[in-house]
């Protein structure tokens, strides 16, 4: 999961948006086919992986293996996440977006054959809520309630829209309340059963649970009271491995899947006997010009604000992201509900770029760029994006200075807005426009570029909007707020980078998803 500057917590770590059909025939890989345990599917990832516990899981690998062990009240198709569907539940949502009412399926079971009940899921609920996890947060301000045997609701005192797109996350996954209390479960801080699901699965998904070791490998047995189609593999061994060592296993054989390999990596690829899919993933790389004048007279002048968001050239910094990469129109990534197309966004003109910088007063002095130099957001560097950032503004006639530095030292800056440009990146709680009125004047990410409460009134009101709108308004007013943002605010959106999954030719079909990465069930 990346490091989060939102909260005390990590943002979803969900990894890409993209689906997979290829030809082939599945499990003629040297560790897939028949073994006494049926046939095997081995997954390479690097792991950022701390539990088995659903309702406390928030990393990366932890959403993997959620989704292959639990069910969720509702969940997502594939690789689209724009209209959540059902999963052990349908929903609906009040006019004013303030309760949501769910009505549980019949017929769903948890591995030891009993039913999934409406009271297991109040409790699931209340014990993500209780247990303060990392993924806690996500239920902040609402009241789980049963109604029936049948029916359960969830209600906010303020309009909550995202909700039935915060469901579908494996941290909400409804656990077999009578187990879990019996081996320790509550649903408050006294709560002692995470060693026992650490141990043994207590959910209704298409898997259990053979052996766990958050630091080498997780073992999935087919779950055989699974009520939904049969996973192709009755096995699946799930491994954490660095990305050059799984660059050699996919190339020899010995697993399937490849989850992280970079963009070098893939592209060593080119040519051997693997499938490669590239596809924009949900992370969004972006500048900000702070604007207090007291950081920076410049960054905080309209148009020499206006003069970056001109000299940029933005399809040259997604040809560094290599095969996969898009720009998004507008802070809300191309793959969620809301977005802009590219043509939407600031579009590079180094005439007027040149006039509005005239127009600034600007004369050549020197203006800091801040990154951070010691992570990757999908194997891609900063320090590739700050470099060409620093030439094209430099063809305009700006001088910019790159400060790169450790992102321990640099986070500090980000947060108390004392960058003067910074380049950095979001990802999504969950995959909802929502996440991103963060960057609206006076809020999280809009003060850390010194964009104050009431700097932009349009901004501010469209967000309001935008928050408050309907589904069927929903796409029209975040797409208006982004258009504004993109006029007047002090961000820069230059990048989403790709997700890269390489496959075994033995690999027909792959479902992924920006909530749980991969759905174990649905390769074949």
């Amino acid at each position: 999961m990346k490091l989060s500057w939102k909260k005390a917590i990590p943002a979803i770590g969900l990894i890409t948006a993209a689906g997979l059909a290829l030809s082939g025939c599945a499990g003629s890989g040297s560790n897939s086919g028949s073994t006494e345990g049926g046939k095997t599917l081995v997954v390479d990832a690097s792991f950022d992986l701390k539990t088995a516990d659903p309702n406390r899981q928030y990393e990366t690998t932890g959403q993997i293996v959620a989704k292959a062990l639990y069910q969720t009240l509702l969940t997502f198709e594939g690789d689209d996440v724009t209209q959540p569907i059902d999963g052990l539940a349908s929903y609906e949502m009040n006019e004013d977006n303030t309760v949501m009412t769910l009505t549980m399926k019949e017929g769903s079971v948890f591995s030891d054959g009993s039913p999934v009940t409406v009271d297991d899921a109040v409790f699931s609920l209340e014990r993500l809520q209780g247990v303060k996890g990392n993924p806690s947060f996500l239920l902040d301000g609402v009241t789980v309630a049963k109604v029936d045997d049948s029916t359960l609701t969830l209600t906010s005192e303020t309009p909550k829209p995202e909700l039935p797109f915060i469901l579908p996350n494996g941290a909400l996954a409804v656990v077999n309340q009578e187990v879990v209390e019996a081996n320790g479960g509550t649903t408050d801080e006294s709560d002692g059963a995470e060693a026992f699901l650490n141990g043994e699965s207590a959910g209704s998904g298409p898997y259990v649970l053979e052996s766990f070791d958050a630091a080498k490998q997780v073992v999935f047995a087919a779950n055989p009271e699974y009520t939904g189609d049969k996973p192709a593999y009755d096995r699946v061994v799930l491994r954490n491995v660095e990305g050059p060592t799984q660059k050699l296993n996919v190339e020899k054989g010995e697993s399937q899947i490849a989850l992280d390999l970079n963009p070098d990596q893939v592209a060593e690829l080119a040519g051997a006997d693997v499938n490669i899919i590239s596809s924009a993933s949900q992370y969004m790389i972006f500048l900000l010009l702070n604007q207090n004048a007291e950081v920076n007279a410049f960054t905080s002048n309209p148009d020499f604000l206006n003069a970056v968001k001109l000299g940029i050239d933005y399809d040259k910094i997604v040809d560094l992201a290599g095969d996969g990469a898009v720009r998004p129109g507008g802070p809300i990534p191309s793959i969620f509900v809301g977005a802009l197309d590219a043509a939407d966004g600031n579009q590079r003109d180094v005439k007027a770029a040149e006039a509005a910088l005239k127009a600034s007063g600007y004369n050549g002095e020197e203006i800091t760029l801040n990154f951070p130099n010691d992570i990757t957001v999908q194997g891609l560097s900063f320090s590739s994006i700050a470099e060409s950032v620093q030439a094209q503004l430099k063809e305009i006639g700006i001088n910019v200075t790159l400060a790169p530095a450790p992102v321990a030292t640099e986070l500090d800056a980000y947060r108390n807005g004392t960058e003067t440009i910074g380049l950095w990146y979001w990802g999504p709680d969950f995959p909802h426009p929502s996440n991103y009125l963060v960057f609206a004047p006076g809020e999280l990410v809009g003060l850390r570029a010194g964009w104050a409460a009431g700097a932009d009134p349009a901004s501010t009101d469209l967000a309001a909007a935008a928050q408050a709108a309907t589904d069927e308004g929903r796409a029209a007013a975040f797409e208006a707020w982004q258009k504004q943002q993109n006029a007047t605010g002090p961000f820069i959106p230059v990048l989403q980078p790709a997700q890269n999954v390489v496959t075994a030719k033995s690999i027909s079909s792959v479902s992924t998803n920006p909530v749980w990465t991969v759905d174990l069930a649905l390769i074949k």
